[in-house]
């Protein structure tokens, strides 16, 4: 096998889908078809069980995937480091970041550019809803999210930012009057459904399904976007934990951000691909371990290098 043939049999193995494969790759449909059935004909077998409907990997080409796609992560990361390693340290690292997060982490991006000065920082947004998508895609180089996260192929580096959390609820909610709620307070209350796409317990650890005594909080209407979860808070279809950020950047008609005097802090890390990054990527990760975490609970932006 040829490496562009191995990169299109991973990335459809990973699309499941001829159109979507082509496009990513920036190639012809014609040719990811043609390829795939080079393959399997050089291998005796069907990769994959296809008709006008949907696209599946058969076992023997399940077995291939996990087979070659180590070696193929460990070859680009190679090239990778080899490239820059030829240029220095030098780059622009994509930063995948969720709405107003990237705001947060300028102090860490300054001291990075001041230390790097070839280096740059590309800030790209993602939503909750799919989180893993830009990494999984290498649309961005690594992203800010907040821990634990226990994906496969992915692994977390250093926490940077730390804040309490705020409950969203419509204004007419007895929750509304309230000084400070607390976790017991979501008790049959209904919060956000994520969908499919987001991992049950990373989406837990911000918005969970029963309260520190046990008692269930119910999952309800689905939701794209973070300003799509703001309205369903304003008609009262659900309440919301949110992150202790939230009321310096956002207001919505009919949306009282409650604070939750006993929710667990929030701690934002640094996730990235499990491969090995390259140099100016790493130069990034360093530089974090470097300066420690900041605080943005009580949004003074003061830095906390207390060790764990």
């Amino acid at each position: 096998m040829e490496l562009r043939d191995i990169e299109i049999f991973l990335t459809l193995a990973e699309e499941l889908h001829f159109g979507r494969t082509a496009e990513r790759l920036h190639l012809s449909q014609a040719r990811v078809s043609q390829s795939i059935r080079q393959q399997e004909r050089r291998l005796g077998g069907a990769l994959f069980d296809r008709n006008t409907r949907s696209v599946a990997l058969t076992l023997l080409g399940q077995h291939l995937r996990e087979d070659l796609l180590p070696g193929y992560e460990l070859i680009r990361a190679a090239v990778d480091r080899a490239a820059e390693a030829a240029r220095g340290c030098c780059g622009t690292v994509r930063l995948g970041a969720m709405g107003a997060l990237p705001s947060e982490m300028a102090w860490l991006i300054e001291v990075y550019r001041e230390r790097y000065p070839e280096c740059a920082v590309e800030c790209v947004e993602f939503h909750f809803s799919d989180p893993f998508v830009k990494l999984r895609t290498r649309e961005v180089d690594v992203q800010l999210m907040w821990s634990p996260v226990k994906q496969e192929g992915v692994t977390c580096g250093p926490v940077v930012l730390t804040e309490g959390r705020v409950l969203a609820v419509a204004d007419d909610s007895p929750l509304a009057k309230r000084r400070t709620v607390s976790m017991e307070d979501l008790a049959g209350q209904t919060v956000l459904d994520p969908g499919e796409r987001v991992p049950p317990d990373w989406f837990e650890a911000m918005c969970p399904d029963r309260t520190p005594s046990g008692r269930a909080i119910h999952r309800g209407p689905q939701a794209q976007t973070f300003h799509e979860v703001l309205a369903l808070v304003a008609d009262g279809r659900i309440v919301c934990p949110l992150n202790g950020h939230v009321p310096r950047y956002y207001t919505y008609p009919g949306v009282t951000l409650v604070p939750i005097d006993d929710a667990p802090l929030t701690e934002w890390a640094l996730v990235l691909p499990a491969t090995a990054p390259p140099p100016h990527v790493q130069a990034l990760i360093d530089t974090a371990r470097d300066l420690g975490r900041r605080s943005v609970n009580d949004h003074t932006n003061t830095c906390e290098t207390a060790a764990r």
